[in-house]
């Protein structure tokens, strides 16, 4: 199992991306391509920035009825992307459908992750909005096993609830954990955070965006986040 410091790509424009990329002289960094990315451009942007020789984790965080998850998943495949996601809420069903039309018919396939709760929602919202009465730790261990029930290989989680998923799936689980943010960073919109030098311990990767692709020097952001992470 490797670990690493997953850029988050959230450029509008296949211009303004490659045009970030291009500052990472000799650097491949592990790269996260997102919705607004990927609607923009399509499957072009992915396809491009792969022949880069970057790692790519395809964020679209589906969830439709099983069927649905399982042709897109075989869509998806296709891009040679090295991991994906869903979300873990559309139940063990749809995650089992989408393993199966991600798996590609030579037996490989990307990583595949399940969302647990986003790490922009509060376990106020959790109660009030989605009218989920569990806790948020008993909500994001419960997603994390239905996940690992169904075959998914991790969960993308709060690096706060890194730990409780450790534990209850045990060390082969991976957890990818955005909501990084430097000490001296403000929070932006996220709500459940951590620095890179405490994620460390729990988090397989993490993800970082605004504090690397707002920095003032991204590689230098980027490099200091590595080294917090990893060193």
């Amino acid at each position: 199992m490797a670990n690493d410091v997953i850029i988050a790509l959230d450029f509008p424009t296949a211009e303004e991306t490659l045009g970030f990329l291009d500052r990472f002289t000799g650097k491949k960094p592990y790269v996260k391509i997102g919705m607004e990315l990927f609607y923009a451009e399509g499957p072009a942007i992915v396809r491009t920035i792969k022949e880069r020789g970057h790692s790519i984790f395809l964020d679209l965080k589906l969830h439709d009825i099983p069927n649905t998850v399982k042709k897109a998943m075989r869509v998806l495949s296709e891009l040679s992307v090295d991991m994906t996601n869903l979300h873990a809420a559309g139940t063990r069903a749809m995650m089992e459908a989408a393993l199966e039309g991600l798996t590609r018919p030579d037996g490989t396939r990307p990583i595949l992750l399940a969302v647990t709760q986003l790490t922009s929602t509060s376990e106020q919202q959790m109660h009030q909005e989605l009218l989920i009465g569990a806790t948020m730790p008993e909500t994001v261990a419960a997603y994390a096993l239905n996940a690992k029930a169904a075959g998914l290989d991790g969960v993308v989680c709060s690096p706060l609830e890194a730990k409780l998923v450790k534990e209850s799936c045990g060390e082969g689980f991976w957890t990818v954990t955005p909501g990084i943010r430097f000490a001296d960073a403000k929070k932006d919109d996220q709500a459940r955070i951590m620095t890179p030098e405490k994620a460390r311990r729990y988090s397989d990767y993490i993800v970082v965006g605004r504090p690397i692709t707002q920095a003032p020097d991204p590689v230098e952001a980027y490099e200091r986040c590595v080294s917090q992470f990893l060193n």
